[in-house]
Order: structure tokens, then C-alpha cells, then sequence
């Protein structure tokens, strides 16, 4: 591949990656389901899962200052533990990225529905998801910067109406919303801790990129940290003001939106709609720009044929995957899909949290012991922690998703064995990722 990726993503940038693969459509309808299983506890179970996620975000930033190439954790396991487990953990992440882009490319018809209630079905919804999918898709094969510049367009667009909620609501809080706790299961926390470590996932997208980051080894561990850190306080903040403002918070199907147009009225409910448009919308722009970088990467190694690995010689984009990841994720909106697909989501992020704790404790012993980078304090404690937590969230997990799981590990072999016994090999094939910085 002649022409190289360019260096363009500044701190910022990944920083708003994060930030928007994190906060999406789910923070518009989850505080109501929370709220259900844990009642005025919920904002102290956002806080307790913000800090678990925390732990796993942590380890993922060690894991990225060792490598400058794209990847993220498909990197991290294949340089730990080998190409076919890293093939997997790569196939997960992109299956789990495209299924995303459209679940939630068709949850954008259903908020704009809200406006215009004949964009919610039929030839019209195809019509509109479609033109969503294709103008982003646009967007990102011009080349990285204009992709990060709609990120980041659309991360301040999401966030602009979230802290009017939060802004307003903090001056119309009634104590006896919020106070006193009340009693609450163990199962009901364990479920929706669980719920939660989900909702806090997304990320790991702005490690995906870092072939494309000016300084990928100094800026991939402040943007994690201050992506995690930005997100808990956003989500704890939204809790305490739709459960001390809404007393049918728990039974609402439009938690935000009812909150906000109680305390500000109709306007109120009209902008939380917006910001759910504009949130998926980012969303899909977020997901556009990381999901065809796992195919490059996946090429550039040789597990995948070398065409999605070929950058633009003009715009410096890998157009292929783009266009590739594009047309995949509109075939799993018109054929529906995506419904299924999506119940892959709790389990493979945990899929690729789980082989990338366990990576940087072996990337740790492979790395140059005089080489300065980011390191986790307290040895192994943080990451062998995350892995125990990461576990027993697996445990919760229903048969369903194991079952769909097991379908998705199985097409991924079937998918690596074709490549690497029926159709030859890339030019890196078996050679080492990039040693250990």
C-alpha cells in the first residue's frame, strides 16, 4: 500500500471520538429503565458503573501507548496472543460497530418521527436512513479531518442540550424525590449495573484510529481519561435531575424529554428531541469513521484481501472499507437484522475488554523495560480487577446472546480459515503487529 494514512486527529478530536461513541441514543430512554430496578439509588449506580468502566477504560489506555498503527484492541490481543486470537476480537468490534450504525440509523426515524410522523415506516424511512448513512459515509471518505470535524460538530451538538437539561433541572430538584434511598435488591443493582457498564462502553473507538493521530502514544491515554471522566459526571448529573424533577421517571418511555418539558414546558421536550436526533446522528458519524478503520487494519495485516486496505491516493481515506462498512450497515436496516444482531452487543464489548486487560499485562513483559509511557499504578491490581468484574458480568448474561455470540465466533473462524488457508496471505501475515513501544 503506497500511500499511508495522514496524521491529522489532534487530543480534541479523540477526545470528542470518545466522548460521542459513549453517549448516544441509550442516555435518552435509560435513566427510566434504571430507575425501575433501583428507584433513587440510580444515580449512585451510574456513578458505581462509571467507575468500573473506569478501571477497564484505564487499561486501555496503557494498552495504547505501545502501538502508533490503527487497531485499537484488535492490536492489543493479536500482538499478546497471536493473529487468530486477534482476528477474532477484530471481527467482533467491526460486527458489533456496523450492527450499531443500524440500529441506530433506524432509531433516527423513529426520534424524527416525533416531528414528522411519516418518516417512521415504510418507503419514507428507508429513504431518510438511507440519506443519513450516505451523507456521512461521504463525509469520511473526503478524507479524516472532515469526519472528525462532523464528530465533533455533532459531540457539541449532543452535549449543548444535555447540560440545558442539566443546567435547568438543578434549580427545579425537590429533595423528597431524591431523599431518603429506600430499599433496593441486590439483583435489581447487579442488573442494571450491568445495563450501565454497557451504556458506558463505546470508548474504546477513539484507540481504533490512531494511525491518524498526531501523537498517538502521548494523547490516546488523556482522551480515555477524560472521556470516562466528562461521560460519569454527564450521566450522574442527568440521573439526579430526571429522578428529582419527574416523579413517573420510572414508567416513562421518553424519560428526558417528559423531565425536560415538565420543568420547561413544551420547548423543553421539543429540545431533548433534537438532541436525540442529533446524538444518533453523531453516533453514526462516530461509527462511520472508527468501523472501516478495524477492515484496514485487519488488511494491513494481511487477514483480510489487501483492497480494504488501500488508502485514496487524493483523499487519503481507507475508501473501500468505508464504502464497505457503509453498504453493510444499510442492507441490516432495509433487512431488519440488526434487531437480532444487536443482542451481540452486551457480550462482545465485553469480548474485547476482557482480551485487552489480559494483553497488557503480557505487553508489559514484552515492552522495552527502559521506555517511557504511560503505566497503570498498583502493578497488576487494575487490570486483573477489571477482568474479574468483566467476568462476572459475563455470568449475568442471558443464553440468547451466548447463543448469537457462539454464531458470531464461528462465522469469524470460518471467515479466518477461508483467508488464511483458501486465499492466501497479506504482506504481514504472521510477522509481529509493531514491537512493543
Amino acid at each position: 500500500m503506497s500511500e499511508k494514512l495522514l496524521r491529522t486527529l489532534g487530543p480534541w478530536d479523540l477526545t470528542a471520538i470518545g466522548i460521542n461513541g459513549v453517549i448516544g441514543s441509550g442516555i435518552f430512554v435509560l435513566p427510566a429503565a434504571v430507575a425501575s430496578l433501583t428507584g433513587t439509588w440510580s444515580p449512585v449506580v451510574y456513578l458505581f458503573s462509571g467507575l468500573v468502566t473506569f478501571l477497564i477504560a484505564l487499561c486501555f489506555a496503557e494498552a495504547g501507548t505501545y502501538f502508533t498503527t490503527a487497531g485499537g484492541p484488535y492490536l492489543y490481543v493479536r500482538e499478546a496472543f497471536g493473529p487468530f486470537a486477534g482476528f477474532q476480537v477484530g471481527w467482533f468490534t467491526w460486527l458489533v460497530r456496523a450492527t450499531s450504525a443500524a440500529a441506530v440509523s433506524h432509531a433516527f426515524t423513529a426520534y424524527l418521527g416525533y416531528f414528522l410522523p411519516f418518516v417512521k415506516q415504510g418507503l419514507t424511512q428507508t429513504i431518510v436512513t438511507s440519506t443519513v448513512l450516505l451523507s456521512l459515509m461521504l463525509v469520511n471518505l473526503l478524507g479524516v479531518r472532515y469526519g472528525a470535524w462532523s464528530v465533533n460538530l455533532f459531540t457539541l451538538g449532543k452535549l449543548l442540550p444535555l447540560a440545558v437539561f442539566i443546567g435547568a433541572g438543578l434549580f427545579h430538584l425537590q429533595a423528597k424525590s431524591l431523599l431518603p434511598l429506600g430499599k433496593v435488591s441486590a439483583n435489581h443493582l447487579g442488573e442494571a449495573a450491568l445495563l450501565l457498564v454497557f451504556a458506558f462502553g463505546g470508548f474504546e473507538n477513539l484507540t481504533i484510529p490512531a494511525e491518524e493521530a498526531a501523537q498517538p502514544q502521548r494523547d490516546i491515554p488523556k482522551a480515555l481519561l477524560t472521556t470516562m471522566t466528562l461521560v460519569t459526571i454527564t450521566y450522574v448529573l442527568i440521573q439526579i435531575v430526571a429522578v428529582g424533577t419527574f416523579s413517573g421517571l420510572a414508567e416513562s418511555k421518553t424519560p428526558l424529554a417528559s423531565a425536560c418539558a415538565g420543568f420547561l414546558g413544551p420547548l423543553g421536550g421539543a429540545l431533548i428531541t433534537w438532541g436525540a436526533l442529533i446524538s444518533t446522528t453523531g453516533t453514526v458519524s462516530g461509527l462511520m469513521l472508527t468501523g472501516p478503520r478495524l477492515t484496514y487494519a485487519l488488511a494491513d495485516h494481511g487477514q483480510l484481501p489487501a483492497l480494504f486496505g488501500q488508502v485514496h491516493s487524493r483523499f487519503r481515506t481507507p475508501a473501500l472499507s468505508i464504502l464497505f462498512f457503509g453498504a453493510v450497515s444499510f442492507a441490516l436496516t432495509l433487512s431488519g437484522s440488526f434487531i437480532q444482531l444487536a443482542g451481540l452487543s452486551a457480550i462482545a464489548r465485553l469480548f474485547q475488554y476482557v482480551p485487552t486487560c489480559l494483553a497488557l499485562l503480557k505487553l508489559r513483559k514484552m515492552s522495552c523495560s527502559n521506555c517511557q509511557h504511560f503505566r497503570l499504578p498498583f502493578g497488576s491490581l487494575i487490570p486483573c480487577l477489571a477482568i474479574i468484574l468483566c467476568i462476572g458480568l459475563l455470568l449475568q448474561s442471558s443464553f440468547s446472546q451466548w447463543l448469537l455470540s457462539a454464531g458470531a465466533i464461528c462465522l469469524g473462524c470460518l471467515i479466518y480459515l477461508a483467508r488464511r488457508f483458501g486465499c492466501g496471505r497479506g504482506r504481514k501475515e504472521g510477522a509481529p503487529v509493531e514491537p512493543p513501544a
